[in-house]
């Protein structure tokens, strides 16, 4: 059944948004003001992540993240309307992340979204996780559209071009594993916890980048494109045979720093591609993403930035891993924009922010659902 509010969002209106994300692990909630300006501000942001739920399977277990789901979303988001001081009937409207991610977990908060939106009478906003993800510097008040984004985290990779809410052209993704993702699985190799990724920034911390060779991926190949499973299967070779800490030490910088390579030289060729369509007032690089808060990382995309003359914006730590408030910023940006969605808006566990792109040069061989994200 279609049901459709008709709610006018004037452009001088200043807009509070509830968003709702449970695409993965963490159960958040958030509230957000948008000013006419287009300036945000986050009244409130509750996140409860299930690393501990999940930790002695070495990984997400989607069941057990679907189930945590349900319960706990009713209290984080009446934490995060309290917090904001914010009764639910003054919200102007109520979005979710609708994919791409674990679906069951999806369906979870897209659903709790459908019935606010419902019993309120408010407009529903069906966000892509992606989306939110790419506006998240903008919840500290930088990074004008159009601009450079390099989105980085444990499911996702990819080089687009953001021109404004709704409007993104794919430049460069992932053929295999994302960059987290082989954060997490080489850690595991060298036995540190899941999630691995900060633990093995932390370990890599005085190692020699320089002592073992692993392997770069895609040189002779044109284009943006993004491969980390031939290092990480290396890597997690390399530590089968390894007898002492310095050992460790070593193959985690030298891994963090193949890593940080990578990334900066596929982000090199997009910035050429960006820059020749875009003025050079324009030249603008954001980072999101999860494995946006590795320091090593971010100081080799700062150093590039500053070489090509891009500025170089990244969210604040807070908002680099999975949060409402990423939610709620594209909500309110899309009811500017009169992007509201029926209640019958469906949970997706694959969508690609560039659709066309996903059709046109799938990154991935498609399957029984279509292109992967």
């Amino acid at each position: 059944m279609s049901i459709r509010f008709d709610h006018s969002t004037p452009g001088d209106a200043t807009l509070t948004v509830l968003g709702v994300e449970t695409s993965c692990d963490e159960t958040a909630a958030a509230v957000v003001r948008l000013d006419p300006d287009g300036r945000a501000e986050v009244l409130s942001s509750v996140v409860l992540s299930q690393i501990d739920q999940h930790a002695p399977f070495g990984g997400v277990v989607p069941e057990i993240a679907a189930r945590a789901h349900v319960e706990t979303i009713e209290a984080i988001v009446a934490g995060a309307l309290a917090e904001a001081n914010t009764p639910a009937e003054m919200l102007d409207g109520v979005a979710a992340t609708a994919g791409p991610g674990l679906v069951g977990g999806v369906m979870v908060g897209l659903a709790f979204a459908k019935a606010m939106a419902l019993a309120l009478g408010k407009p529903l906003v069906a966000v892509n996780h992606l989306e939110g993800h790419a506006v998240s510097a903008r919840l500290a008040g930088e990074a004008a559209y159009p601009f450079l984004l390099l989105l980085v985290s444990g499911g996702h990779c990819q080089l687009l071009e953001v021109r404004g809410i709704g409007d993104c052209r794919r430049l460069g993704s992932t053929i295999d594993d994302a960059a987290g993702e082989a954060f997490d699985k080489i850690g595991g190799a060298l036995g540190l916890a899941y999630p691995a990724g900060p633990a093995l920034e932390r370990l890599a911390q005085g190692g020699d980048p320089e002592r073992f060779a692993l392997p770069r991926a895609l040189l002779g190949r044109p284009g943006c494109d993004f491969s980390f499973s031939g290092l990480k299967t290396a890597a997690a070779r390399i530590a089968q045979d390894l007898t002492s800490e310095a050992d460790r030490r070593d193959l985690a910088a030298a891994a963090q720093a193949a890593i940080a390579r990578q990334l900066a030289e596929r982000t090199a060729r997009a910035m050429d591609a960006y820059a020749e369509r875009n003025d050079p007032a324009c030249r603008r690089l954001v980072v999101a993403g999860g494995v946006a808060a590795n320091g090593a990382i971010r100081e080799a995309l700062q150093d590039l930035a500053r070489q090509r003359g891009f500025s170089f914006s990244a969210p604040p730590l807070a908002y680099c891993t999975d949060n409402g408030a990423m939610i709620a910023l594209a909500g309110a940006e899309r009811l500017v924009a009169g992007l509201i969605d029926d209640l019958d808006a469906e949970a997706r566990p694959r969508w690609p922010l560039d659709e066309d792109a996903a059709r046109r040069a799938p990154t991935h061989t498609p399957g029984r659902k279509g292109a992967k994200a």
